[in-house]
Formats: structure tokens, C-alpha cells, sequence
């Protein structure tokens, strides 16, 4: 009751009245053209409003929103789908066209297990075929190499379909802005050991084109899925072909591996339910530390552009979980609360301790059980009387 008091209190303030809420949507909408009010409180207002127009503002505020506004309009749509009020998509859920009157295209592969993909920018030449650069990034390495070649559009062609039929992906054609990101990007995270490699990068960059450097970009996701960032992201993500080799890097998992060993082995856990109840604890904590920092960050561009790409190959709801998923970590939500995550390093840990068993059954035992040993010498025996 204090609370809805303290709301009525704030949306009388800015002088609106909740018992009209068509009048006091377009109110709000007037506040927000005028840019009297802090959006934060819009949507915070927007949220006590019980009306599918109130929706439709949070929806479209939400296109391009971060941070602390991103969080309040987050809130004020979960307290609009308590009352049966969902917020329609803010733009068309389908493919952004690239430039059309830019003379560059480009073409990305799918991130693969490792976080490495195959970027082509692409650049039609007067006098006839097209000049590639062609980049291929690492989330560990950066740019791992980059040349440019001259070719037909018929080579072209062709040495696309190879690259399929070799790697069974599909290439897809790409807003070259994204995939100029892509490579500069990587050129920045490249190691100073190995940036000698690919020093030349950006004088291959300029015979594509003459743009700035993309030193911050906003991913197109952000737009085409604006409607569906709030969602939480399903765990049947994970099962889309190119996220079923998704694992976390085996050295950072060990330390939550060997934590939750220890508390299976434990003698103090009383039963198996206390037990999962523990590990659960370690993973949660393990979603939230992986994926902070750096690594978040890896994460997130990671699952932007799988979104990108599950989009352009017809995949759409799969498309809307990936872009959600990667506004969650772009807006700090805490991970452990999110199923896609928590399931992500459970799958994670459970493959590497599937690895480790298989690798420990392919290596020679030292010590033999008796049984074995008695065989062992049966056999040699036999091998020397059959000499």
C-alpha cells in the first residue's frame, strides 16, 4: 500500500492522471519530446500505467537504452506483464538492410567453439571484380591473420560454396559497418607479440574504404529485437548447431571444478540434495565472476552477432534469445538468475569432466588390481612357452 501511495505521489508530480491512461501516456511522450523530465522517471511512470500504449512507449525508450534507464524500463515492463500487458515489438523483427549506397559488402561466418570466424569486406572495382580483405579474429588472439586479393566475382562465388561445403556453415552477407567492428576490433585485442603479424592491417583497411575508424559501434540487434530484449533468454538456445561446442576454457573452470569435487567428497554434506545444493551455489557463483569484466564483454559480442547471424539464416525466435541474452550482460543484470547462463557453465563443466574420464581410460594404469595382474602374467607365460 506504501508503495502504490509513493507512486501515485510520483506520477501526480509530473502532473499526470492514472485514471485516464491515454491522457497520460501522451503526457509522458510530451515530456520525453521535451526533454524536461529524466527518462528513468518516465519509464519508472510508464510502468504504473496499466494501458498496451504504455507498453508500446517502455518498447520503444527501450531501442538503444543502457545502464540504469535500460534497468528502470526493464522493471516497469515486468509490472506491466503482471497485468496481462505485453509490449509489442518497437521495430520490425527482421534483417536491418546494409548501406545500399555504399560500393562495400560483407560476408561473416558464425562464431565457432573456439570464438574465432571469418570476416570479408568486400569492394566492387571500377574496372571490373571486387577486392576482398579477408580477417580472421579470435576472442583469445585478436586478429590471428588479414590479406587482401583481387579476384572475379565468379572466384568469389566459388570460393564461397568451397568454404561451405569444407566447414558445413553458411556464409552470410553482412552490414559491412558490423563486420568492419569485427576486424578493428580484433585488431585492438591483438597481443603485442603478435600485432607484427598483422601490422598491416589498416593499410589493407583503407584500399576498402576511407570510413573512420569504428572505435564504438551499436549493434544492430539492439534495434531489430528491441521488442524482445526484456525476455529472458530460453535455454534451448544452447541447443542451436552453432552453440552446441560452446564450453568455457577448461583453466577457468578448475577452480569450480575442484570446489564442487571437494563438496561431493565431503564428509560433512549429509545427503545428495545438500550436496546439489552446494554445487549449485558454486556454479551460480562461477556465472557471475566468468562473465564479468573482459570476459563478459567477449561474451556478449559473442552472442550479439550469433544473434545477427541466427536471424539471417531464418532462425528467428533463437535470434530474439541470443540478442536477450546479450543485453543482459551489456545492462549488468546478475547472471545466476538467468537459466540460459547457469545451464551454459553446468553443460561447461559437465563436458570437461567428461573429457577428463575419457582421457584418464585412454592412459595406462600403473597400478593393477589383482585380477589383472594374475592375467597379465597368464598371458606372458603362454607368450614364452609359445616360443
Amino acid at each position: 500500500m506504501a508503495k502504490d501511495k509513493a507512486h501515485d505521489q510520483s506520477l501526480t508530480e509530473l502532473g499526470i492522471d492514472p485514471s485516464n491512461p491515454q491522457q497520460a501516456v501522451d503526457k509522458l511522450r510530451s515530456l520525453r519530446s521535451a526533454g524536461e523530465v529524466d527518462e528513468v522517471k518516465i519509464a519508472a511512470a510508464a510502468g504504473q500505467i496499466a494501458s498496451p500504449d504504455a507498453a508500446r512507449l517502455l518498447a520503444e525508450m527501450e531501442t538503444g537504452a543502457s545502464g540504469v534507464l535500460r534497468r528502470e524500463i526493464r522493471r516497469a515492463l515486468f509490472k506491466l506483464r503482471q497485468h496481462g500487458i505485453e509490449a509489442p515489438p518497437a521495430a520490425p523483427e527482421s534483417p536491418a538492410p546494409a548501406s545500399a549506397d555504399s560500393p562495400v559488402s560483407a560476408v561473416i561466418s558464425p562464431v565457432d567453439p573456439e570464438g574465432a570466424r571469418l570476416v570479408w569486406l568486400i569492394r566492387e572495382r571500377p574496372q571490373g571484380g571486387v577486392s576482398r580483405l579477408q580477417g580472421l579474429t579470435s576472442e583469445s588472439e585478436g586478429l590471428v591473420g588479414a590479406h587482401l586479393t583481387h579476384l572475379s566475382r565468379r572466384e568469389l562465388r566459388e570460393e564461397r560454396s568451397q568454404i561451405e561445403r569444407r566447414s558445413t556453415v553458411k556464409l552470410v552477407d553482412a552490414d559491412y559497418r558490423l563486420a568492419d567492428f569485427i576486424l578493428y576490433d580484433a585488431y585492438r585485442r591483438t597481443p603485442e607479440a603478435r600485432i607484427g603479424q598483422v601490422g598491416n592491417y589498416l593499410m589493407l583497411r583503407a584500399e576498402i574504404m576511407d570510413d573512420p575508424l569504428p572505435t564504438d559501434y551499436q549493434h544492430p540487434i539492439y534495434t531489430e529485437f528491441a521488442g524482445a530484449l526484456s525476455q529472458e533468454p530460453s535455454v534451448d538456445l544452447l541447443n542451436e548447431p552453432e552453440l552446441e561446442g560452446w564450453i568455457v576454457d577448461r583453466n577457468e573452470l578448475e577452480p569450480y571444478l575442484k570446489e564442487a569435487e571437494e563438496i561431493r567428497q565431503s564428509p560433512l554434506v549429509l545427503n545428495q540434495y545438500q550436496q546439489q545444493e552446494r554445487v549449485n551455489a558454486v556454479i551460480g557463483r562461477a556465472v557471475d565472476q566468468l562473465f564479468a569484466g573482459q570476459r563478459g564483454v567477449l561474451m556478449r559480442r559473442r552472442l550479439e552477432d550469433t544473434a545477427y547471424y541466427l536471424a539471417r539464416t531464418g532462425r528467428v525466435q533463437a535470434a530474439r534469445w541470443a540478442a536477450s541474452a546479450a543485453a543482459t550482460i551489456r545492462d549488468g543484470q546478475p547472471l545466476s538468475r538467468v537459466s540460459f547462463f547457469v545451464q551454459y557453465v553446468a553443460r561447461s563443466m559437465g563436458m570437461v569432466l567428461s573429457q577428463q574420464e575419457a582421457q584418464t581410460e585412454r592412459q595406462p594404469r600403473l597400478i593393477m588390481t589383482p585380477a589383472e595382474a594374475m592375467r597379465a602374467q597368464a598371458a606372458a607365460r603362454a607368450r614364452q612357452q609359445r616360443r
